[in-house]
Order: C-alpha cells, then structure tokens, then sequence
C-alpha cells in the first residue's frame, strides 16, 4: 500500500498598501511619519492631478500671474528644479477636487500643520524640520531632527519669483475666510526658527507637502 505525505500549502501574503508609490511621470514620493502623521518625504512636482489629468503649466511670470484657475510653474520657470524643489501651485490647484497628490494622500489642512507644530515642540523649533547645511538655506541652522528636509524654495509672488534659499511656504486646503482671496500657508524662513502659520494671496505660488489620508 502506497503512504502518501501530506501536502502542506503556505500562503504569503502580501501587503496591498504600499507607501512607495509613483506617479505617472515617475516621481518617487516615500513616507516619513512625525507623531500621528506620515509625511511625504519630499515637495509636491507632480503634472498630473489624481486622475491623469494634466494640470496647467506656466513658463513665464506674465502668463502665472493673476490667474483664478488651477496652475503651477517651475522655479524660476526652469523644469530641471522640478526634481530637487518640486513645483509651485497656486491654491486653485492645490484645492481642485481632482487632487493633486496621488492616491490615498491630500494637500494638508490648516490643522494638520498646526498638529505638526506641536508634535516639533511648537514656537522655535521649526529648524528641526529644515535640511542640515548650505545648500538650500543660506545661513544654514537645520537639524532635520524629523528628515522633513524642508529647503528653501522661495516662491512665485503676484508677478515674479523670488527667495530661493531664503524661504519655504507650504500651501493649506483653508481660506482665511470664505470666499477671500487670501488662503493660508505655513513657512520656514532662513533666519527666524519657527514653523509659522501665514495668509497669502490665492494666486501665488508656493510647494506643496501631501499628507497621507
């Protein structure tokens, strides 16, 4: 009489959820979790909202400027910044249903950074989130205690750009008031130490950090 062994089946499971994702214009964004948040590591480049749909690009200070419609440009209007500052969007995009962050992350609200100032240590410890060194802040003084590596990107004002490695604003889902032409941001300035909460006007430009849902 023949003796059979038994067959013994292993199932692996793997994760369906990954935090590495890319978007289509091959942007690799990671995770980095501070408190209760994850973080993308990284400034917002993408060209694309959620969707595929391209959101609108401008090359020129004349052509941003003053728009009420979703746009985003490039530092300086030069594309090769893109991979190391990301792009500036002004706050048309940044709230259009369509998403600009990929899937399963969104644009921060007032609240969320407000819950990242507390986490950091609140009122002066915004060079905990800024990059060690020179090379995007000119008087130095991050110690990146969080790897947030905020840089100093500068922004896109109401007719030029300007600040590079002087400043950083990151772009919140909140208007100052309901239908005003003012939303808020929260920035790291080269000198003074502190994640600072701001109201600027809609149709500037500044980064983007997603937050995961």
């Amino acid at each position: 009489m023949k003796k059979y062994l038994p067959i013994i089946y292993l199932f692996i499971f793997t994760p369906i959820f990954s935090f590495a994702q890319v978007v289509p214009q091959g942007y690799l964004i990671g995770p980095q979790t501070i408190g209760g948040q994850v973080w993308s590591l990284v400034n917002l480049s993408s060209s694309v909202f959620e969707d595929g749909t391209t959101i609108p690009y401008y090359t020129s200070a004349s052509t941003f400027a003053g728009l009420t419609t979703p746009a985003s440009c490039s530092l300086g209007f030069n594309a090769a910044n893109d991979a190391i500052y990301g792009r500036l969007y002004n706050w048309y995009a940044v709230t259009d249903t369509r998403n600009v962050c990929l899937l399963g992350w969104h644009v921060p609200s007032n609240a969320d950074f407000s819950t990242l100032n507390t986490t950091i240590g609140g009122t002066g410890n915004g060079n905990k989130l800024k990059a060690i060194g020179f090379t995007y802040w000119s008087s130095g003084g991050g110690t990146d205690n969080y790897n947030f590596k905020a840089i100093g990107t500068g922004y896109m004002g109401s007719s030029s750009y300007s600040h590079l490695s002087q400043s950083t604003y990151f772009w919140t889902i909140n208007e100052v008031s309901s239908g005003s032409g003012n939303a808020y941001t929260w920035s790291l300035l080269d000198g003074p130490t502190s994640l600072a909460q701001s109201a600027q006007g809609k149709i500037g430009g500044f980064s983007v950090r997603c937050i995961h849902d």
